[in-house]
């Protein structure tokens, strides 16, 4: 049988031209394009929908707290005036007829109320002040004969000595930018003063700075007590066999299946002066009077636990049960102690499960709203409660808004130290 001779030529393709090859790398280039662009357009809804819902509501949250253009708006006159005030003295006595002119026209419009709130909010007493003065120039022309005898500032010094101060016409001249700190200021305690520098609020006027410090500090030990009591069950659930450990996992997870509001009901039941615990206690002969555990701080502490409790143990079983425990057999056969084999061994493996349910309980603690309402009574709230105050019944948007953006800043300033020293990469939530 003839074989044919095969030669290395005839097996090896002739390379290609350098046009060729040009057109083959635009078509890898093309069909890329092309594949990325699918994905793109696949991941669109859901980045919409992020947007809408998520980053658009926090970019307005955002610039609402530093828009105000309400004392802008309503006094613009008064406004323009004051630009070339230096605040060493009073006002000329035509800024006086200018104020007097529009205070006159917003109660004509039924528009003064709001720009009194804002002011009043930046000094005590200036609403009263602003509707007692509109209502006395509005009588009988009194504004035109003031203004042309040159008695303008008499007159109103004679309605309120207040406007012989330079305090309420610096609290005007401080509101008069459209884009302003006081939100945040107000929301640390702080103000512009009369000369426009940054001070203290007096110190009956102090509450947020408190506040946001109690907020986290109750943050703080709820993630505290949810690290303690969650450690040890989960780790009897990642090292149970499997069909006690599932049994386990649904008593965790059963709180997620029920209304956090039902929840919330039902611990105010248990701690009544007349609730079930008490009623225990007095029974078993422990306490002989009632302990008042709701609407305080020690119902608002055990209310929040029981309810992340199960954020705080799902990512350290999701770690644990990644562990052999051939780690603690060897450390034990070398002669470690069951303690310090876990503190040297185990503990260290656990890092990336304490720091996820640490962040996420410390998080969602912080803006914890329901449950310090209903438990906490006036005592036990937290700064959300007085967040949804502004929002609700104050209708002070701006300030609300600086409150958030000031919870905004400081979890994403724990966000980023949770990155610096554990890594988001080993960020486990089960």
């Amino acid at each position: 049988m003839k074989y044919e001779a095969i030669t290395t030529s005839t097996l090896v393709e002739p390379p290609l031209d350098i046009d060729a090859r040009k057109r083959l790398k635009q078509q890898l280039r093309q069909a890329e394009r092309w594949n990325r662009s699918k994905a793109f357009l696949l991941v669109v809804p859901l980045l919409l929908f992020v947007g809408i819902t998520f980053v658009m509501p926090i970019i307005e949250m955002l610039h609402r707290s530093v828009y105000d253009p309400l004392v802008a708006d309503s006094l613009p006159r008064t406004v323009a005036a004051l630009k070339q005030w230096d605040r060493q003295q009073l006002p000329e006595e035509a800024i006086y007829a200018v104020l007097a002119e529009e205070l006159v026209s917003l109660q004509e419009q039924h528009e003064l109320s709001k720009v009194a709130g804002r002011l009043n909010s930046e000094y005590s007493g200036m609403r009263s002040l602003l509707s007692k003065s509109a209502r006395r120039l509005s009588r009988k022309d009194t504004i035109t004969r003031l203004i042309d005898t040159g008695s303008v500032r008499t007159a109103m010094i004679d309605i309120d000595q207040r406007w012989s101060d330079i305090a309420p016409w610096a609290a005007i001249k401080n509101l008069s930018s459209r884009y302003t700190l006081s939100y945040y200021l107000a929301a640390l305690d702080m103000r512009y003063d009369e000369n426009g520098e940054i001070s203290a609020q007096p110190e009956q006027r102090q509450i947020y700075k408190t506040l946001l410090l109690k907020t986290f500090a109750i943050s703080a030990l709820i993630t505290a007590l949810c690290l303690i009591l969650g450690y040890p069950l989960a780790h009897l659930l990642a090292t149970l066999p499997e069909s006690r450990s599932n049994l386990l996992m649904i008593m965790v997870l059963l709180p997620f299946w029920t209304s956090l509001l039902v929840r919330t009901t039902s611990w105010i039941v248990l701690l009544q002066t007349e609730g079930v615990i008490n009623d225990v206690l007095i029974h078993l002969g422990l306490i002989s009077e009632r302990l008042r555990m709701i609407h305080n701080m020690f119902g608002t502490v055990i209310a929040m636990t029981h309810i992340l409790l199960p954020f705080m143990v799902l990512p350290l079983y999701s770690v644990m049960k990644n562990i052999s425990p051939s780690y603690m057999r060897a450390a034990r056969s070398l002669g470690a102690k069951p303690g310090y084999a876990f503190i040297h061994i185990y503990l260290p493996q656990t890092l990336p499960g304490i720091g996820a349910g640490a962040i996420l309980t410390f998080i969602l603690s912080i803006g914890f709203y329901i449950t310090p309402a209903l438990v906490g009574g006036r005592s036990g709230q937290m700064i959300s409660n007085f967040i949804a105050y502004h929002m609700q019944t104050s209708l002070n948007w701006g300030l609300a808004a600086a409150l958030g953006g000031i919870l905004l800043a400081m979890v994403l300033l724990l966000y980023s130290v949770y990155n610096r020293l554990v890594g988001i990469n080993n960020l486990k939530v089960g």
